[in-house]
């Protein structure tokens, strides 16, 4: 059986961005392959993919280390995030399904439901349901795979505060939905947009605690575990 370089891949990318792998750190083939319990080809795939996405960088003399964004190119992800995921409501208001608007409105009743109990626990999560089932709805594979991308991005370099009002956000929520029910691309572009820019005020960048540190092994602070194959053929 051989694990395909995506599966490895997300587990790499997962490590990385939930910080089990520090930034500036060396990533080994070998080292990476016994974590996930697969050969050194898949990882060696991998690590050429999170180079290209930007979470892995080749350094002579070192070889793939994890990436050591700047404060300017954490800023640039959010003015991106602002423009894309306008477009990407006006296109869900264009191509949505009955299926996709079923999922938003009801992670939209979900959400207020937790505000108004006073349950933020999962708030969050919720909110990241939401803005992805919406740009699936946009029926645009290439925009898809960049607000992935940049949510990914975003989560590693970025803390989030809990809104001061969440019943604001999941009310902006609800009526980005309306919008996009009723099919009204331009309302859900601005609707979008204006969300987008309040949401943007919460983030505060991640200091990393050694700025500048030579670029040793990667320091793994969780356990070895194998790769997820759930589904992958024989």
């Amino acid at each position: 059986m051989r694990i395909p370089a995506h599966s490895v891949c997300t587990a790499i990318r997962d490590d990385i961005v939930s910080g089990v792998f520090e930034r500036g750190s060396r990533l080994t083939e070998e080292v990476l392959a016994r974590r996930y319990g697969v050969s050194r080809v898949p990882v060696r795939e991998a690590l050429r993919t999170l180079e290209s996405e930007g979470f892995v960088v080749t350094r002579r003399h070192a070889g793939a280390c994890v990436a050591e964004p700047t404060e300017q190119e954490a800023a640039d992800l959010l003015e991106i995030r602002m423009l894309l995921e306008p477009l990407g409501a006006a296109r869900a208001a264009q191509r949505r399904t009955e299926a996709h608007l079923k999922v938003l409105r009801g992670l939209v009743r979900l959400g207020q439901e937790r505000v108004r109990r006073g349950e933020g626990e999962d708030l969050r999560s919720l909110g990241g349901w939401f803005h992805e089932t919406l740009a699936q709805a946009s029926a645009s594979p290439a925009l898809i795979a960049l607000l992935t991308q940049l949510r990914h991005k975003i989560t590693w370099m970025y803390a989030v505060e809990h809104p001061a009002r969440p019943a604001d956000s999941w009310a902006e929520h609800g009526a980005i939905v309306d919008a996009v029910a009723r099919g009204d691309a331009e309302r859900a572009r601005v609707l979008a947009a204006q969300h987008a820019e309040r949401a943007t005020a919460a983030h505060r960048l991640r200091r990393t605690d050694r700025p500048g540190r030579t670029t040793g092994p990667a320091r793994v602070r969780t356990s070895q575990h194998s790769v997820n194959i759930a589904g992958v053929r024989h």
